[in-house]
């Protein structure tokens, strides 16, 4: 359970409390398996080589639920998560230590409800932003 962020507290420009992630080899196969995208390039590293790659990489469910996890665990329970889109610019690779972040970009009335627009990434050491996104999410009033 999270703590309830409420639409008047949040002002444009804050930081939402990112996490870090090593992308170990269990962490990626648990990942694969349990999505079932089992596309080679997702765990077999000869695959993924020979297409160019230097190694197995994660996949976009992974990604779209480390964006989404940064977005629920900032807003809370009493959130909603309306919208959230990503571009996979470059790929987050096995060994990799990414970081997941994101700001407040605008906070504003959507017709009654408390709206808040977010700019979220991922980053690697390598790339720095390999996947750039934006949410929306509606945050409740205070009571």
């Amino acid at each position: 359970m999270s703590d309830q962020r409420y639409w008047a507290d949040v002002r444009e420009g804050d930081a939402l409390p990112g996490f870090s992630l090593p992308l170990t080899m269990t962490r990626m196969v648990l990942q694969t398996s349990g999505s079932q995208d089992f596309y080679p390039v997702h765990h077999d590293r000869d695959f993924a080589r020979a297409g160019g790659h230097p190694d197995i990489f994660i996949n976009t469910g992974f990604i779209r639920a480390l964006l989404a996890r940064l977005c629920t665990d900032w807003m809370g329970d009493d959130g909603f998560l309306a919208r959230l889109g990503f571009q996979m610019r470059r790929p987050h690779y096995v060994g990799d230590s990414i970081s997941v972040k994101g700001r407040v970009e605008r906070v504003w009335d959507d017709a009654g409800r408390g709206a808040v627009d977010l700019e979220v990434w991922i980053e690697n050491p390598r790339d720095g932003v390999a996947t750039p996104g934006t949410a929306r999410v509606y945050l409740p009033r205070r009571p």
